[in-house]
């Protein structure tokens, strides 16, 4: 047997080599603002600490105990369980999804309400090579740091464990059943293997394309056939052309899922399933009005019928990210030992999606990225997963935690930075109507 050719890292190691340039001159982004007061984020960091065991204890569990999308059930039930024995009233099931979770903190004034997210879904096969079990840790001790520190909060914090992530879009469906209502801004963190403010994550949408034609003898009557196989097979090639026209920061991936039964029967349906991808939202609205042309070309050139049924999961919008809050985070993570990344210095070729893109066309937010693992460690792999069960992920977990408590910690108590993070969203478009966008 041929083995399959060994793909060149060529391109790898040349994107390796200028991000190991552009470090060299990288600045991390900061802030004007003060933020809350120097006794008030001592405070808070102090009971970052003081949470040690809790968040390795949720680093461990969950990587130990894998659960796939809207099956963390044991999951969320650690993160309720450890949110009540801090006194905090969690709520399972929030939203109307099984295995999200809510707790709320209200502080004496009255101030704006930030949430501060996490994730703890895992992949199917590989477990935790995304990291969502730091995630988990990240979030609920910036909540319960917070809420250390409740009576003397000028606002409202709101802690949301979302589920979901991988290859669907929980976060749209808590927000859709009212889960940001009267939030003013949302925080959360991603494992990585760099720290970074801010990168490119693309919006990505699902596509099924289905063929139908009519099914015939391929070889006494094949004239009396449509061939709904040729039909994909258009639609695949369609796509690969297209290619040389897409936006470098565009992505397109398929496969045929059903083509036919026998070689000798004119295949009756087909079935595609496409991932599109882009960097703006109305550049991926863009794209999937081409892949639908494509489609409807390739059932015309052959006589079939085609379906589009676009979105099964909800789509996931690109993230739109808030330098204020930014600054804040960069800030957070120096009082640790960490120097953020500003946005160019690592590729954006290097880019995936997700569903907290939807929260930041709504709200003003930030995903920004901690090292836990080497540079050339990629998410989705093998390696990524060993990496979240490291001694670099809890202190990922605890680093991660601190500068989510401090960054909300300030957004809560400085009302030139709040002014700034609501106006900067305006600037930017403001928000839209995510679940109508594509129609």
């Amino acid at each position: 047997m041929i083995e399959p050719a060994s793909p060149d890292p060529a391109y790898l190691n040349q994107i390796d080599s200028e991000t190991q340039r552009r470090l060299l001159t990288a600045v991390p982004p900061e802030s004007p603002f003060d933020g809350a007061a120097e006794d008030l984020r001592a405070a808070v960091d102090r009971n970052v600490e003081a949470l040690h065991d809790d968040l390795q204890r949720i680093v461990h569990t969950l990587h130990a105990h894998p659960e796939t999308a809207f099956q963390e059930h044991d999951s969320a039930r650690l993160i309720a369980d450890i949110l009540t024995e801090h006194g905090i009233d969690a709520e399972l099931g929030a939203h109307g999804v099984d295995t999200a979770v809510r707790a709320e903190i209200r502080g004496t004034g009255d101030g704006p309400t930030i949430a501060v997210l996490s994730e703890y879904d895992a992949l199917p096969g590989i477990g935790h090579a995304c990291g969502h079990n730091v995630i988990a840790a990240t979030g609920v001790g910036a909540f319960l740091a917070l809420a250390g520190v409740r009576d003397r909060l000028n606002g409202t914090v709101v802690f949301l464990g979302t589920p979901a992530e991988e290859g669907h879009s929980g976060k749209e469906l808590l927000a859709r059943n009212g889960a940001f209502d009267g939030v003013d801004a949302a925080i959360m963190v991603h494992p990585y293997g760099y720290d970074l403010a801010d990168q490119v994550w693309l919006g990505r949408r699902l596509l099924t394309i289905t063929f139908t034609g009519i099914a015939a003898h391929a070889s006494a009557q094949p004239f009396m056939g449509r061939n709904a196989l040729d039909a994909a097979s258009l639609t695949y090639q369609g796509i690969g052309l297209l290619r040389q026209q897409l936006p470098p920061s565009d992505r397109v991936h398929s496969n045929i899922t059903e083509g036919g039964r026998s070689p000798n029967i004119i295949p009756d349906t087909a079935v595609m399933k496409l991932y599109a991808r882009s960097k703006y939202p109305d550049t991926l609205k863009d794209l999937s009005k081409r892949l639908e042309d494509i489609a409807r070309g390739a059932a015309l050139m052959t006589g079939t019928a085609v379906e589009l049924d676009w979105d099964q999961h909800p789509p996931s919008l690109p993230i739109r990210t808030n330098d204020a809050l930014t600054g804040r985070w960069v800030e957070s993570q120096q009082r640790r030992g960490r120097s953020p990344l500003p946005a160019g210095v690592v590729s954006d070729t290097l880019a995936a999606s997700t569903d907290f893109g939807n929260v930041s066309y709504r709200i003003p937010g930030i995903h920004p990225l901690i090292k836990i693992a080497d540079q050339s460690t990629a998410l989705h792999t093998t390696d990524f997963a060993a990496a979240a069960a490291s001694e670099a992920a809890v202190r990922g977990a605890y680093d991660g935690a601190a500068g989510l408590a401090l960054t909300a910690l300030d957004y809560l108590m400085d009302p030139l930075l709040q002014e700034q993070v609501r106006r900067e969203f305006e600037e930017q478009g403001g928000a839209i109507d995510v679940p109508s966008y594509f129609d």
